[in-house]
């Protein structure tokens, strides 16, 4: 079992958990298999876990780190030979601007109080090639999920748009230090090739989901009354009768695009 050092202590602050089962290790390193010359970026080493088994293969590996004593523990140690540590809010880094941008991997063990942050903050941004996440297993299922489920909500429609969503595994509590009070899991994410329009047009798109998805009992009708009117969503093969979690990702685009028309047609009035 990897086991932290012992005077080492998860802070709260940062929502730290330790992933200590190897067995789990082992499956998420697979599942990353990271390979000699990828351009890997790890958020939240901890105690280096998946940074050592990903340096193996890997031999060389950037880790964004905000603890300090974390990464003063990360640079002291002699077995993490080809480790550049970053020491900084992920929030606040700029990866397009790292070595390796077209063809970033990142991956980690995210904590769950900035999940949603972190995660857009990475599709924001050109330069990445996939993503490996644990993340807490509600927010993984939400990811996963389609129309017509209760999990289905402006966090999918969102997260789809921008990336392909896999389920990779799952991990019980026994499996870190200190125990979560929730279930874990394993997410892929992989970022779609976005033009610059499909960019431009995600802010309308969360616009129509915030909406949407706020009143989410509510017909479509009513939800986004204060965005279209009935004949307008209509005219766009819309069923107004509807709810939010009927709607799949295609229409809220359909949607989206009629919000950013609308817009410019009332700027140029």
């Amino acid at each position: 079992m990897a086991l932290p050092p012992p005077h080492l202590k998860a802070r709260k602050r940062f929502g730290q958990n330790f992933l200590v089962d190897d067995f789990i290790i082992g499956a998420i390193v697979d599942a990353i298999n990271p390979k000699e010359g990828d351009y890997l970026v790890e958020i939240g080493p901890g105690h280096a876990a998946l940074t050592r088994p990903v340096l193996e293969r890997a031999k060389a590996l950037t880790a964004i780190e905000l603890d300090r004593d974390l990464a003063a523990i990360l640079r002291s140690d002699p077995f993490l030979k080809g480790l550049t540590l970053i020491e900084a809010d992920a929030l606040k880094v700029n990866f397009e601007a790292l070595p390796g941008s077209g063809d970033l991997r990142v991956f980690g063990n995210l904590p769950y109080n900035i999940t949603s942050p972190i995660i857009f903050h990475l599709l924001s941004q050109r330069g990445i090639k996939d993503m490996h996440f644990m993340l807490q297993k509600e927010v993984v299922d939400r990811l996963c999920a389609g129309p017509h489920c209760r999990d289905y909500g402006r966090l999918t429609v969102m997260v789809q748009y921008h990336a392909e969503v896999i389920p990779v595994l799952d991990v019980p509590p026994e499996a870190f230090r200190p125990r979560p009070k929730v279930n874990s899991a394993v997410v892929r994410l992989k970022p779609k090739n976005l033009t610059d329009d499909e960019r431009a047009l995600a802010p309308f798109l969360n616009t129509v989901a915030l909406n949407a998805f706020n009143t989410r009992r509510k017909t479509l009708r009513n939800s986004l009354s204060t965005l279209f009117c009935t004949e307008e969503m209509q005219d766009l093969n819309i069923d107004t009768t509807l709810r939010a979690e009927d709607l799949n990702l295609a229409s809220f685009v359909v949607l989206a695009k009629a919000l950013r028309d609308k817009k410019l047609n009332e700027e140029t009035i």
